[in-house]
């Protein structure tokens, strides 16, 4: 009688352990604390990751998972519905073609390719050495949204494809529809989609900031005459309106998302190429670029609907971002704050407030990093990431792992416990949930 009875509760538990199952999985600690990083630099476009990490590097270094063979591209990588996507240069219908690649996430096998524009760049092209054909590839980073994924091409060609298939759904010639004329290197921006809207800047006569409908790509609004940068919007809330923030040549220009009406303007230096991508801190927006721009802090005030940005600091030559956009957290800018110091530029600790800096570590060049459980991934220029713990007080390197070979001016992408990094020469997978 008793071992009938034991089989019946046997029985009884592994039927609720069976109709639990889909919430076992929901509760299981790669999801719970798991979010996608669908677009560059992030779903907060901040570089700033919720989860938590495995920081026991020199007890247990990190296990890379998969390393998948990539040709040139300084595209990072968007990771979303079991996919990871970046965009690459591959010999493609009889020409060199920027391709996006959609990798399976777990295996890093590959999916699909689509090709979707040519590859040819300003400083390479095809006239490069055969390592560095195509300039070293394309540098915007795709978004991966509702089953779509979105790519705006160097030559200012939006694409909306399948994240399923690679199918091309649609297509928008931004430069041949606004009249946009190209920048030197052309485009490096990435396409930001915020609610229903995509956001890039088209460089058109009288039309640069353009916001279209990602389900079909209907123009939603247009206009103002900030002409483009290498540099990637950002959508953020401030005093409690949300807005997205371009960094034109004209400076920093924030607009409400569906109207497009400007909210407010900073004027900034332009010379030759800004690609750092704006840092909000609450009230306060940071901004950087190289060429001897150096870096300025304005503080956003709001009155009614009326926003208006006053300069906190500004340091001419100082504390140039040339791609790498820094991090901010508790009082501080974390990043590589460098121009042209390739395999040699420091990583910095620099207190937003007054722009001074806490600490300077040589040895990273213009890698990136993002930030996650009070510390930063920082993937130097030539493939090395770094564990460091984001504080004030000193350089504290908690520990270090080879990840990839090749050229690293990408940026991180952690999603799920894994953190994605890739060079002009391959991508990985490495484990980094919490043991």
């Amino acid at each position: 009688m008793i071992m009938t009875l034991l089989s019946a509760i046997g029985d009884h538990f592994g039927k609720c352990c069976i109709a639990l199952g889909v919430l076992c999985v929901v509760l299981s600690p790669s999801s719970a604390f798991g979010e996608n990083w669908p677009c560059y630099r992030g779903p907060a476009h901040n570089g700033i990751s919720t989860e938590k990490i495995s920081k026991a590097w020199k007890e247990a270094e990190p296990r890379i998972l998969w390393k998948a063979p990539l040709t040139d591209g300084l595209s990072s990588f968007a990771v979303a519905e079991g996919i990871a996507c970046t965009l690459i240069r591959r010999d493609a219908n009889g020409s060199s073609q920027e391709v996006c690649v959609a990798l399976d996430a777990a295996s890093g096998n590959e999916l699909w390719a689509t090709p979707v524009g040519l590859a040819k760049y300003d400083g390479g092209g095809d006239s490069g050495t055969k390592e560095n054909r195509g300039g070293d590839g394309p540098r915007s980073t795709p978004s991966i949204e509702d089953g779509r994924v979105y790519v705006n091409t160097a030559y200012l060609v939006l694409h909306c494809l399948d994240a399923k298939t690679g199918k091309i759904l649609w297509t928008k010639d931004l430069a041949k529809e606004f009249g946009g004329k190209l920048i030197p290197w052309q485009n490096a921006a990435s396409p930001l989609i915020e609610g229903e809207f995509i956001y890039v800047n088209a460089n058109g006569s009288d039309q640069c900031l353009v916001a279209l409908k990602k389900k079909d790509g209907a123009i939603a609004w247009k206009g103002q005459n900030d002409k483009m940068t290498h540099a990637t919007p950002i959508a953020t809330t401030i005093q409690g309106m949300r807005q997205v923030i371009f960094f034109a040549q004209s400076g920093l220009v924030s607009v409400e998302p569906s109207t497009g009406g400007v909210l407010w303007r900073y004027p900034f230096e332009y010379k030759v190429s800004t690609a750092a991508s704006p840092v909000v801190a609450g009230d306060w927006v940071y901004c950087s670029a190289g060429y001897d721009v150096g870096a300025g802090l304005v503080r956003i005030a709001r009155e009614g609907d009326k926003m208006t940005a006053k300069q906190v600091w500004r340091k001419p030559k100082e504390l140039p971002n040339h791609w790498s956009t820094p991090v901010y957290y508790q009082g501080h800018l974390y990043g590589m704050f460098s121009f042209k110091e390739f395999g040699s530029g420091p990583l910095k600790c620099v207190e937003l407030e007054s722009g001074v800096i806490k600490w300077s570590q040589n040895g990273f060049g213009p890698g990136n990093v993002i930030l996650a459980d009070g510390h930063l991934l920082a993937l130097d220029d030539q493939g090395t990431l770094v564990l460091v713990a984001a504080t004030p007080s000193a350089y504290q390197e908690v520990g270090r792992l080879k990840a990839i070979e090749g050229k690293c001016w990408s940026t991180p992408a952690l999603s799920n416990g894994r953190l994605y990094v890739r060079s002009t020469k391959e991508g990985a997978c490495i484990d980094l949930s919490p043991k």
